[in-house]
């Protein structure tokens, strides 16, 4: 083998291999609860982050691959040399050919949450949840299915104002027919620059398709807003479960709590998730102690999580509401909440996302696998994933409800905390 094919062995052995990277957010390699299948939003993607793992696998050397691996990666080779040789279009960008393999290797596991982020889209996913501000269209999306799909528009956002809605399915971008592009590639013609615009083609349940014009901007991810309704009902909203929310959330009920609230709604809807530590403080929030939810590995072993002490509204009455947007980290504190008996469900069934991922950054900044290492399940044992939540009252929004500005599901939780 010549020089240049030592190099790039030893390039891309390198990058295929796992490494833990520490930094200020503690966050390059850890322990995620992706939202809404691949809980993306349009714009950076949206990771549901980490507590740091420990223990990773270090870079091997060249010379401490075992003697099967060098078998099994004979074909490899083989394929890597032919194309360097024979490929009409020369040089070959071999830093394209090594991500093109670890994508494809993720890939070939079968998992829609495992796999490759190349550097940008690594970089990228940290912003959301760390509060930065990106330029996009403001909705969180599913890339994993046939279609991008719109798993919620934030609040305020440019998609909600042009009526995007969960469930929502991305078949065109700009007059461009995207229908068979992997989610990703639609993603990247769909973020652009505050000011542009962009018409999506939208294929709606029940509906013709039809174009929406949305005009980009700059979008700072909100994560709590709080009020007091009429009757001494407090409302808190979340929108995701990101670095600030905990304690944004605290703030919010003790705010809430010197004006003596009869009860309080926690409004999970289109939240599409966030980061397991938070999700834990969150429900911590509202169960005094005990279980809020198990993690179960391939062998079968647990690893159990509890309320942390000091929760600031353990015994106030407590609704929350959820619907199809609602998943992930959502879905841990509805179904801790409900499993406890510490309050009510209202809505409609959660998305039913119920398993953990890994975050690992590769070396020489080549981005990250995302390694799906286990699922959860409530404090009763409930496996969620694809299933999801059903609410313990059913109330459905109807079109109609959308075009008069209606809100029953709040409404329905006003009464039942109001008696």
């Amino acid at each position: 083998m010549n020089s240049k094919s030592w190099l790039a062995v030893i390039s891309i052995v390198s990058a295929l291999l796992l490494i833990t990277v520490a930094c200020s957010a503690g966050f390059m390699a850890g322990r995620f609860i992706f939202p809404a299948t691949d809980g993306v939003e349009i714009g950076p993607t949206l990771l549901d982050p980490p507590t740091v793992v420990d223990n990773l696998p270090q870079a091997r050397d060249l010379g401490d691959t075992p003697a099967n691996l060098d078998q099994l990666f004979q074909p490899f080779w083989q394929a890597w040399e032919l194309v360097h040789e024979n490929y009409v279009d020369q040089p070959i960008d071999d830093e394209a050919l090594m991500r093109g393999a670890i994508s494809g290797m993720m890939a070939a596991i079968g998992d829609q949450h495992t796999s490759y982020l190349d550097p940008v889209q690594f970089e990228q996913s940290t912003d959301q949840l760390q509060g930065q501000e990106y330029e996009g269209i403001g909705a969180w999306v599913d890339i994993s299915g046939d279609y991008l799909t719109i798993i919620s528009p934030m609040p305020g956002s440019p998609a909600e104002k042009a009526g995007l809605r969960p469930d929502d399915k991305v078949i065109g971008v700009d007059g461009e027919d995207v229908t068979g592009l992997d989610g990703e590639s639609v993603r990247q013609k769909v973020i652009g620059p505050r000011g542009s615009t962009v018409t999506l083609t939208i294929l709606r349940e029940g509906q013709e398709h039809f174009d929406v014009v949305v005009e980009r901007a700059s979008i700072v991810v909100p994560s709590v807003d709080a009020k007091m309704l009429d009757g001494q009902i407090g409302y808190i909203q979340l929108y995701t479960f990101g670095d600030d929310t905990a304690r944004d959330l605290r703030d919010a009920i003790e705010e809430l709590s010197v004006q003596n609230p009869v009860g309080l709604i926690l409004d999970l809807r289109n939240n599409g998730g966030g980061y397991l530590e938070t999700a834990i403080d969150v429900a911590s929030e509202f169960i005094p102690d005990g279980i809020v939810m198990y993690e179960e590995y391939g062998d079968g072993r647990r690893d159990t999580y509890e309320a942390r002490k000091g929760g600031t509204a353990i015994e106030i009455p407590l609704v929350v509401l959820i619907n199809e947007g609602s998943a992930s980290a959502s879905e841990i504190v509805a179904g801790a909440i409900q499993d406890r008996g510490r309050g009510l469900l209202v809505g409609e069934t959660s998305y039913g996302k119920g398993s953990v991922q890994t975050y690992n950054a590769l070396v020489n900044e080549q981005g990250a696998v995302r390694i799906t290492i286990a699922r959860w399940l409530t404090p009763n044992g409930r496996q969620i994933n694809e299933v999801g939540l059903e609410p313990d009252v059913k109330v459905e929004i109807t079109e109609e409800d959308l075009a008069a500005d209606l809100d029953p599901q709040l409404d329905q939780a006003i009464e039942l905390l109001s008696k």
